[in-house]
């Protein structure tokens, strides 16, 4: 049936087809070739990480050929989502989904032709921190927000990727609910957080806000310390010491999540292979122990489950940067 695949992949292959099509058809399943991933974001962030350890998985469970992942880094992911959009119907191209999806849609900054694809699932909630060098004299939420309440404009903040998107919004939403005047914030975008992380700890920036996972070799060097965390609960591991926004007196939770998505246009076979070879590599063990290292929670919901979710967030997150002013005509005149 696969002439080139190995007998691991054929059976691999067979079993995620099954469902897909009738018993009695006679042609080969669908099976991606030549596949390639595209990130909206930099080498080395946790978009990227994460990209790279799925489909390594995918290829290493049998159930594709090796990947090629491209990184494509830019304002509301413009430059790959023109990608994915010129290759409508190439069930072999994968992209990332994300929270910077949502927030990219809600500020009104994609038109259209950009917002065309097929959603495959959502793989797991992240949650945004806020970290500063291991020396600063911000010590807790309660010196960031008394400083900031000085001087709005008096710490620099890195963030990744664009101005607006939920790395920024998960530290300008719980500052205003703590009465920082948000607006006169002085925030640095950078391509990735590997590279605002770099920027900190060399001393170039006061602050930053970045998910869980781009901090680990810091933490684990004792150059940089989080000060809050955007999670119910703390985080175990490297981040048992990090209190949560919560328990320092500001309610607020993150809504950040990573998914995977294809080009429009795909045919439901293509669809649902994709969607049981993901459901796939998320119970393995490995990709477990990747979750548990970066501090994620394992959140897997199918295409249509993943559409509504989406729905739901451009919602709220509409509201939400109207109240920030952070809506795209107004980042723009900044």
């Amino acid at each position: 049936m696969f002439p080139h695949a190995t007998p691991t992949r054929r059976a691999a292959l067979g079993l995620l087809a099954s469902a897909a099509l009738p018993a009695f058809a006679t042609a080969p399943p669908w099976a991606p070739s030549k596949p390639e991933f595209i990130v909206p974001s930099g080498a080395g962030a946790a978009l990227d990480s994460a990209a790279r350890k799925l489909t390594e998985l995918l290829a290493r469970e049998g159930l594709t050929e090796s990947f090629v992942v491209s990184n494509r880094s830019g304002a509301h992911s413009i430059q790959a989502l023109e990608i994915l959009q010129r290759q409508r119907g190439n069930a072999n191209l994968l992209m990332t989904l994300s929270s910077g999806y949502v927030t990219s849609v809600a500020q009104g900054a994609l038109p259209p032709r950009l917002q065309e694809f097929t959603p495959l699932a959502t793989l797991v909630r992240e949650f945004t921190t806020v970290v500063v060098r291991a020396d600063s004299p911000v010590q807790n939420v309660q010196d960031l927000v008394a400083s900031l309440r000085r001087d709005p404009a008096g710490l620099s903040i890195g963030i990744a990727t664009t101005l607006g998107n939920h790395i920024h919004l998960g530290i300008a939403q719980p500052l205003k609910q703590a009465g920082v005047a948000v607006r006169g914030l002085r925030v640095v975008p950078y391509k990735s957080s590997a590279e605002s992380m770099t920027a900190l700890a060399g001393g170039h920036l006061d602050v930053v806000s970045a998910t869980t996972p781009n901090l680990l070799p810091y933490l684990q060097a004792r150059r940089v310390r989080v000060i809050a965390i955007a999670a119910e609960q703390r985080l175990g591991g490297a981040f048992t010491d990090a209190p949560t926004w919560k328990e320092q007196g500001v309610d607020y939770v993150s809504d950040s999540f990573q998914g995977v998505m294809t080009t429009a246009h795909v045919t439901a076979a293509q669809q649902q292979f994709w969607v049981q070879a993901l459901q796939h590599v998320t119970q393995t063990a490995d990709w477990q122990a990747f979750v548990a290292l970066n501090q994620w929670k394992p959140h897997f919901l199918g295409p249509q489950e993943t559409q509504a979710a989406l729905r739901r967030q451009i919602a709220q997150t509409q509201a939400l940067l109207g109240e920030l002013n952070l809506q795209a005509a107004e980042i723009a005149a900044r």
